[in-house]
């Protein structure tokens, strides 16, 4: 197959393209007269109320299809590579990375590293914009393509070099300037590292990035996450106690000054830093609408605000029922605390909140995301489990029951001999889980990500 050449993988039934007599296995080459490089092509050149549409069928048949439909309608076609193009990959060797500090061994997945700007915009991924040239900006304006998730670190040009390990990173800066002026939506993203990014450079870097509000709509700074396979690689130091405390100063410094000039917080810590810091977390109005819950900010309190909420609007019963959950270190007292509002509500429910230490990563590791099956099957063997295991959705890769190191949902409920539930992010979700109600469809959160 010819490099833009894109398989159709599935036609919808009752579809403008069923009528035409469009089929899974024609190949399309083009969309009026263009050449199609990918998923951003196609649904930019198919926007039209009449497109004329070029396809080879398996014979090797040639149909030149003439469509009219309404502006921007759908003509109802699935490729084989949703992207409709290769994913790009990752050129930096940034120091923070958390994918060089996996062990050997696992499945090949995990060790790929994305930097795809299109990734950005159709799953919320991060890009350093290492990866992009002129004409990939030109094309994000011009298709519009918005938010646009940037991983930025710093702004020092030389320090940004030496952290991503390379010579462009400082330059590729500049791009933020041209989606700027490009009226691109952006979130950014800082992964604070000890004596590097953090206090006085952290300082400089969110000054920098306010003055790019509000096409910059938030800006999300977490901690470093170091695993114990760090072995030849940068020397990063854990953060302390005392770094969460003096960088969350930093930030909700500037959350004052933003919220005074443009009545939004703008900058936001993860959850990792006030409980690194032995602080309260904010209140649910600090969080402007949770833009950046897929890098931990604000998932801890939403959830607390979701539980809250499902429960003011039961009625209380007398209920018989006994389920064990297991979750990160991080949300492991919060998790206890919504456990108790339920037990509370509900006298007759008894659960038993078990948070797992990251013996696999290692200690510094403390969310539920990236425990592994193994971790959680040593320490929940021998533990009161009751009727259920509940476990995090973002436990599991994305729409499986696979867990990180390959043991899926079986394994587990086999080894522990104990019935093993899936839960969903929501608090509506959570507490029909601790209830042991019936479960309902709930929409798929992205996982916890991996800074990089």
């Amino acid at each position: 197959m010819k490099k833009h050449e894109h398989i159709i993988a599935r036609v919808l039934p009752d579809s403008i393209a069923e009528e035409m007599g469009i089929e899974a296995g024609d190949v399309v080459l083009s969309v009026n007269g263009e050449e199609i490089v990918d998923i951003f092509d196609y649904q930019f050149d198919m926007e039209d109320s009449y497109v004329v549409l070029l396809i080879r069928k398996p014979n090797g048949e040639e149909w030149e299809l003439e469509i009219e439909k309404d502006e921007k309608e759908d003509i109802g076609i699935e490729f084989e590579n949703s992207l409709m193009d290769q994913y790009r990959s990752c050129r930096n060797k940034c120091v923070f990375c958390f994918i060089d500090q996996m062990p050997p061994g696992m499945r090949e997945t995990l060790y790929f590293k994305d930097d795809d700007s299109r990734l950005s915009f159709l799953q919320g991924n991060y890009v350093t914009l290492t990866n992009m040239n002129d004409k990939d900006i030109d094309r994000i304006i011009r298709y519009h393509m918005s938010p646009i998730n940037i991983s930025v670190h710093t702004t020092d040009p030389e320090l940004r070099c030496m952290m991503l390990h390379n010579r462009f990173a400082g330059t590729s800066l500049k791009k933020i300037d041209r989606l700027y002026e490009g009226g691109v939506i952006m979130n950014g993203q800082i992964v604070c590292c000890k004596d590097l990014n953090d206090r006085e450079e952290l300082n400089r870097t969110i000054g920098d990035l306010t003055r790019y509000y509000p096409q910059m709509q938030s800006v999300s700074v977490v901690p470093v996450g170091l695993s114990k396979y760090r072995e030849k690689l940068y020397p990063l130091k854990p953060l302390t106690r005392e770094d969460a405390v003096e960088n969350l100063k930093i930030i909700h410094h500037w959350q004052d000054v933003m919220m005074e000039k443009y009545g939004v917080h703008f900058v936001h810590a993860s959850d990792e830093w006030y409980l690194l810091a032995g602080q309260e977390l904010p209140e649910e109005e600090r969080y402007d609408g949770y833009l950046q819950l897929e890098n931990g900010v604000g998932m801890i309190r939403l959830l607390l605000e979701e539980v809250k909420a499902a429960l003011e609007d039961r009625e209380t019963d007398d209920r018989k029922y006994e389920a064990a959950l297991a979750t990160g270190l991080l949300a492991g007292p919060y998790i206890e605390k919504i456990a108790g509002w339920i037990e509370e509500k509900y006298p007759g429910v008894k659960l038993h909140i078990y948070p797992i230490r990251n013996d696999f990563f290692g200690e510094n590791i403390t969310v539920s995301g990236l425990i592994t099956g193994q971790d959680l099957m040593a320490q929940l063997k021998d533990k009161e489990l009751g009727e259920c295991l509940l476990l995090p959705v973002n436990m599991f890769r994305s729409g499986e029951e696979t867990l990180l190191d390959d043991y899926t949902k079986t394994d587990v409920e086999q080894t522990l001999k104990v019935p093993v539930r899936i839960v969903g992010s929501s608090g509506e979700e959570f507490v029909r889980a601790a209830l042991g109600e019936e479960e309902e469809m709930c929409p798929d959160y992205p996982p916890y990500e991996l800074a990089d």
